[in-house]
């Protein structure tokens, strides 16, 4: 069952508070149907105006240096600032490195928090895990990714998924831990739809989008006819939750594939080639302006990694000597490629009037040593690295803490995983006093106990 426990300040008229459980019925892959989604609104587990918000989560997977990306020091020793020259941006007296020019030209659209920080072990799983969830894995127990909460407390709004991963699933971290890019204990139906496919690439097609070849729609309806005529003669099987979760998956599967509106959502070709130019041609680019095309298509949630892995590609990971990525990399492949999509993803939103409601936002799992290695990189440092947030009602402009003077420690206002997954919440108009089922059916809290939205952003 699903059950929400608001905050207990609004009472119906017959005296029942928000902090009363709901419940409102077990929620299959297809997600909530309306009544079960104006119930949650009623208790408060949903702002009104909840249902038209959205969020693209941009993972820069390897963890950017913030001394030579988002918060420089150009007054620190050379061994500390590094190579590169901090610049003004279109926000008044915020900088940011000349790696990042187009993104120093919409400041003024953008907050970031400089005083990130988290105790997970410095290896890539753990902080991906903490960063897209709020917490770190125990027990063997997975928490579902902040998508997967959205997909299970408001399904899905059009014949899209709710939620959506680009291009593919994280891969490898070196810490052989779960990457926290899954439904968790929600559960498989609310694991999020995977693109598995470069967009950039010529002829760009969904694998999971389209029937195969040999399979027609007309073949999918006969098989859907007959599968209701077996369906009637097992009602026993047909009575138990396995098979209430096989034919809610069937039934996903076939509403999207086929889909006019998805395949459309889908179709880069439908854009015009300058928009394309102007994402860059380039897997990243080419995401992200699918992510803008899902999220008008109604898709309430797109997660893009940035890279696969920080194995046998340039990333962010700069450690400067191979098989990982030197600080030349980063400025002269990576920062450009990252630098011109997201500018553009940003520019794009607000043109279309979208910005206002879709929050978009850019997390890491760490950041770099405060000090350049003897290689000419910098290493793993969860101790303290910047985030970005942009639209959904974030404030632009605007910076929220402060690392030292070295860029090795928050200095003002901490802030952790925990509050960063709770600022989403927020933006996307969930109640954060919310819970949900956690394993063994126990009430779960969407955020831990003191962990709050960064209230200094809206």
């Amino acid at each position: 069952m699903l059950t929400f426990i608001g905050a207990g300040r609004a009472k119906t008229c017959n005296g029942v508070t928000r902090r009363d459980f709901l419940q409102v019925g077990a929620l299959g892959a297809i997600g909530l149907s309306l009544p079960q989604y104006l119930a949650a609104k009623e208790a408060g587990a949903v702002r009104g105006d909840a249902d038209e918000r959205a969020c693209i989560l941009i993972f820069n997977l390897g963890a950017p240096s913030q001394l030579d990306t988002f918060d420089p020091k150009p007054d620190a020793p050379a061994e500390v600032r590094g190579p590169f020259k901090a610049i003004a941006t279109k926000a008044v007296g915020v900088q940011v490195s000349e790696i990042l020019p187009r993104l120093a030209q919409i400041m003024d659209k953008v907050a970031l928090v400089r005083s990130c920080h988290h105790n997970g072990a410095a290896v890539h799983d753990a902080g991906w895990q903490m960063m897209q969830t709020g917490r770190l894995f125990t027990g063997g127990i997975q928490t579902p990714h902040v998508g997967a909460v959205v997909s299970y407390l408001r399904g899905r709004k059009t014949d899209l998924p709710p939620h959506v991963i680009l291009p593919e699933l994280m891969g490898r971290g070196g810490g052989n831990l779960p990457n926290g890019q899954s439904g968790g204990f929600l559960g498989k139906a609310h694991d999020p739809f995977v693109l598995n496919a470069d967009p950039s690439r010529p002829n760009f097609q969904v694998p999971d989008l389209l029937p195969p070849p040999t399979l027609g729609t007309a073949r999918i309806d006969r098989r859907r006819r007959m599968r209701d005529v077996v369906d009637n003669m097992v009602r026993v099987f047909e009575a138990s939750e396995s098979a209430k979760q096989l034919d809610d998956n069937f039934q996903a599967a076939y509403r999207l594939m086929t889909s006019a509106q998805a395949r459309a959502a889908f179709d880069l070709a439908r854009e015009p080639r300058a928009i394309r130019e102007r994402y860059g041609m380039n897997r990243f680019g080419q995401c992200c302006l699918l992510a803008r095309r899902l999220i008008e298509a109604g898709v309430r949630f797109v997660t893009i990694n940035t890279f696969l892995t920080v194995f046998d590609e340039i990333t962010w990971d700069i450690h400067g000597s191979k098989p990982f990525t030197s600080i030349e990399g980063m400025k002269n492949i990576v920062a450009p490629m990252y630098d011109q999509a997201y500018s553009a993803l940003i520019e794009d939103l607000d043109q279309r009037g979208l910005l206002p409601t879709t929050l978009v936002c850019n997390l890491a799992e760490f950041g770099r040593t405060p000090r350049v290695n003897p290689a000419g990189g910098r290493d793993h440092w969860p101790q303290v690295f910047t985030v970005g947030f942009a639209g959904g009602g974030v404030q632009g402009g605007r910076v929220v803490g402060k690392s030292d003077p070295l860029g090795g420690l928050p200095a003002e206002r901490p802030v952790e995983p925990g509050d960063v997954v709770a600022t989403i919440f927020h933006s996307l108009g969930f109640d954060l006093e919310t819970h949900v089922p956690g394993p063994a059916g126990r009430p779960f809290p969407l955020v831990d106990f003191g962990k709050h939205e960064i209230k200094e952003l809206f």
